[in-house]
């Protein structure tokens, strides 16, 4: 099928945590349905989920989310630059795929060395749209932040910079949204605002008809169409892209499961770990640090973090590590993952204050390891074996685990996964995705009839990618998007 060249598209926020990113993701789907080649772009992403490309990159992970929607494989072009706050106010800066150092808050958002920074993104989406049509983009925060204009990378300075239609995004269900629509487009200056070319009014509750009069009374106020006003769902499974979503999520045990508890860490990363397991019939997850939850659960997991030894003194300080302990004394299953891993330990090490100004903590003492926190940064795609099947994952750490003087092999570098005493650890992302592993843990434990579906994690995404097409498609005049987007 043959198309039209296409503008590129960026969806732009009246604010944060509006909706870009899972619209993005839905427009991806979209345009690979009616034939293009798209590819998702986000010029600076503040996120602690992060993913490993292919060639051992890092990006952020909805960039990778959007690309498997896109049906393309993820590369730094689509994620130039990623900032992962860590602790002590810093944030580690990544840039193509490497980290090169951290920078406070405001050292990064001064303006000196912003034009490199800028030389870097804009050359990312150059290359990037030598291969793809049409690209859709995604601001950042909200697109009306004119104190940070000057420096800004990701928002209305690239969109012109790639030419591209911007769609302006807008979360109806907290309120304020006809401020927060003519403000977003006023505020701008007026070449930026003629390049703002419509609306999409996200998080809808209740009856659309409703909002007829409101839509026509935005298109006037604001001078540019309403392309759509897509409700809320809840059948449909997307990544979410930060721990905003933690908090909407189960937070009790239940009678009748496999009771799993993800201990909420103050720098948690990567929790789209347990996505797949938290879908898994069989199963009630939920996140929380109540140590009376902790020791009742069956299983009790410790997720990947930012800051491994600034939790870990957390855990400490508020008996978190203490209850996790107790319950495995009690025969409780732990698992850690990444940091998580890192904690289940004799000991950590930061002697190069990668993290910060903690020396060292001891670990909770439940596997013969000790980590050394290091500079460079592992990122790889890793294929892996458990129990005789073919499994996949990907690692994102800094650090390095050796067994400790209490196994007979002291000193060597640790197995990809590490097993002892109804305790298991891993530097493995996506490790829990793979049934093999996720039946070896809840099939001993299983109290209730449910059992695991025979649908794999890829024929699960892909079905998840086109409910959320059709679902946009119902409500967003797409044929009109494809008419702006038209040069």
């Amino acid at each position: 099928m043959t198309h039209n060249i296409l503008h590129p598209l960026m969806l732009a926020g009246t604010g944060s945590d509006v909706g870009k990113s899972i619209i993005a993701t839905a427009l991806c789907r979209i345009f690979l349905q009616e034939g293009y080649h798209p590819a998702p772009f986000k010029a600076q992403n503040m996120a602690l989920n992060s993913y490993a490309t292919p060639d051992g990159l890092e990006i952020g992970r909805a960039q990778a989310v959007q690309a498997e929607a896109a049906g393309v494989v993820c590369t730094t072009d689509m994620n130039p630059l990623l900032l992962k706050p860590n602790s002590e106010h810093t944030t580690q800066v990544v840039l193509n795929g490497r980290p090169i150092g951290n920078r406070s808050a405001y050292d990064y958002f001064r303006k000196e060395g912003r034009e490199e920074l800028r030389k870097a993104v804009n050359a990312a989406f150059d290359r990037l749209s030598q291969s793809f049509c049409p690209i859709i983009m995604e601001g950042a925060g909200s697109v009306s932040e004119i104190n940070l204009r000057d420096s800004d990378l990701v928002n209305m300075p690239m969109a012109r910079h790639a030419d591209a239609d911007v769609i302006l995004v807008a979360d109806i269900d907290r309120g304020g949204v006809f401020a927060s629509c003519y403000g977003s487009v006023m505020l701008q200056t007026p070449d930026d605002r003629k390049r703002i070319k419509g609306i999409i009014i996200n998080k809808f509750r209740g009856d659309i008809r409703l909002f007829d009069e409101g839509k026509k009374l935005l298109e006037q106020i604001c001078g540019i169409p309403v392309l759509g006003i897509v409700p809320m769902f809840k059948d449909i499974v997307i990544e979410e892209e930060d721990s905003v979503e933690l908090e909407r999520k189960a937070r009790q045990m239940a009678t009748d499961k496999v009771n799993v508890v993800v201990v909420l860490l103050r720098h948690i990363s990567n929790f789209t770990d347990f996505n797949i397991l938290e879908r898994d019939e069989r199963v009630n997850l939920f996140y929380t640090n109540n140590t009376a939850d902790i020791e009742k659960a069956d299983i009790i997991i410790l997720p990947g973090t930012k800051a491994t030894l600034d939790d870990l003194y957390e855990l400490r300080k508020n008996g978190v590590a203490q209850a996790i302990v107790r319950a495995h004394r009690n025969g409780k299953t732990v698992i850690g993952i990444c940091g998580g891993y890192q904690m289940l330990g004799q000991s950590v090490l930061d002697p190069h204050a990668v993290e910060g100004s903690i020396p060292q903590l001891p670990g909770l003492g439940l596997l013969d390891t000790i980590t050394e926190m290091l500079p460079e940064k592992t990122t790889r795609q890793t294929d892996f074996i458990f129990n005789g099947k073919e499994c996949k994952g990907y690692e994102i750490h800094q650090g390095i685990t050796t067994y400790s003087q209490g196994n007979d092999r002291a000193g060597q570098k640790a197995d990809l996964i590490v097993s002892g005493n109804n305790c298991t650890g891993t530097y493995l992302h996506g490790f829990l995705d793979n049934s093999a592993v996720t039946d070896h843990f809840i099939t001993p434990l299983c109290k209730s009839k449910a059992k695991a579906g025979n649908v794999s994690i890829e024929e699960f995404k892909n079905r998840q990618y086109d409910l959320l097409a059709d679902h946009v498609r119902k409500y967003v005049d797409i044929e009109k998007l494809i008419k702006i987007m038209t040069p």
